[in-house]
């Protein structure tokens, strides 16, 4: 692996920054407070060619790779998490499936939308029974003629409430157990897809997420994605890009109160000498970027050895599971330096400190990632 990004990621990377600085810094504390949709932030992310970094440019992207992908989402998550988790979610989980297992036609008449900006996309995997058991499925495809039929419901959807188009993972047969799941590809116009209202969350309150219900939801079974069966395995690739992806928007996430906290050590006195001159701050500010600096280089392996088309599961488990907990405990610290002021809502700390939670949880919580690491390690 190289230790230098190239001219194309340096671009990428400049590009994402100054429009992070520019367009979306300035409005992120007033997404958050109004859990606003940031639809025109989202139109200028399609107008850069972010909503598909790594689709090809003739199948509607930007052609770059995955690395690209993964220094933009730290640059727009560092200004606004919410933003950025938007924009993961439609690269890594919707975009990423289509372009591994799509056919030509849903290449061109659902990837290229989706991977332009035209279209906006979301992942169903998640039910109200089974969020780290993903190969337990309560929804269900019955084949009808040339349809399928989809009943049950997911929940915790991104980007739900405002999608055009949903990858859901669904059990055709419950005997075979993960090899009896499919995926198929529903749009939001098609009968029985109902989505609720959106949630209420502690965190990435501009990222609007919600159940969806599929009630005799009826499909064309050209919308199925791949072969039936393939479901599972599509879903733990996906993952595996898409933990990337969210390690990069824990990394923006830490980064971005990192450099607030730093910063305001420059500024603030305290029995008379700044913050920045006193040992106990200093060694808080050196552990917080020590592990911002091992979070990146972690997170760039991964992406590099996914465009080098080798397997990266335990590597993106490992990115996930060290950036997530470093963006909390970073979190932690860049308010405790800020004190009382850390905790008003007017300033940015308290918003990056609620953000980085979920970055845990979400697309497989840390004891899913030690699960996926322990168990990688000890089959090779």
């Amino acid at each position: 692996m190289e230790f230098s990004l190239s001219d194309e990621q340096r671009m990428m990377q400049q590009t994402a920054r100054e429009f992070a600085e520019s367009e979306v810094a300035p409005v992120a504390r007033t997404l958050d407070h109004n859990s606003e949709w940031p639809s025109a932030l989202i139109a200028r992310l399609a107008e850069l060619g972010f909503m598909g970094v790594f689709v090809p440019e003739e199948q509607g992207g930007a052609g770059m790779d995955y690395l690209s992908y993964a220094i933009a989402i730290e640059e727009i998550s560092r200004a606004c998490a919410s933003t950025g988790v938007i924009m993961s979610v439609n690269n890594s989980l919707v975009c990423g499936p289509l372009l591994s297992f799509g056919s030509e036609a849903q290449k061109q008449d659902i990837l290229k939308p989706l991977a332009s900006g035209q279209a906006l996309g979301c992942f169903g995997l998640t039910e109200p029974s089974s969020g780290s058991d993903a190969a337990h499925m309560d929804t269900t495809a019955t084949r009808a003629g040339e349809d399928w039929i989809i009943q049950g419901s997911k929940n915790w959807i991104t980007n739900g409430p405002h999608a055009d188009w949903m990858i859901v993972m669904a059990a055709h047969d419950k005997s075979l157990g993960a090899k009896g799941v499919s995926a198929f590809l529903v749009h939001k116009d098609d009968a029985g897809f109902v989505p609720q209202p959106r949630d209420e969350k502690l965190g990435i309150h501009a990222a609007h997420s919600c159940t969806i219900f599929f009630e005799q939801c009826r499909v064309p079974a050209t919308r199925i994605l791949g072969q039936p069966g393939d479901g599972f395995k599509l879903a733990m690739g996906a993952l595996d890009g898409g933990r990337i992806g969210i390690a990069a928007q824990a990394l923006g996430i830490a980064r971005a109160a990192f450099e607030k906290a730093r910063d305001y050590t420059h500024e603030r006195r305290a029995f008379g000498s700044l913050l920045r001159d006193k040992q106990a701050i200093q060694f808080m500010l050196a552990d917080m970027a020590t592990e911002l600096e091992a979070s990146r280089w972690l997170i760039w392996r991964a992406a590099w050895l996914h465009d080098q088309g080798q397997r990266h599961t335990q590597e993106s488990a490992i990115a996930k599971l060290i950036a997530s907990e470093s963006a909390t405990r970073i979190t932690h610290k860049a308010l405790q330096i800020y004190g009382g002021y850390g905790y008003s809502k007017e300033y940015d700390l308290e918003r990056h400190y609620r953000d980085a939670r979920i970055t845990e949880i979400y697309e497989g919580t840390s004891e899913i990632m030690r699960v996926v690491i322990a168990a990688t390690m000890l089959r090779s």
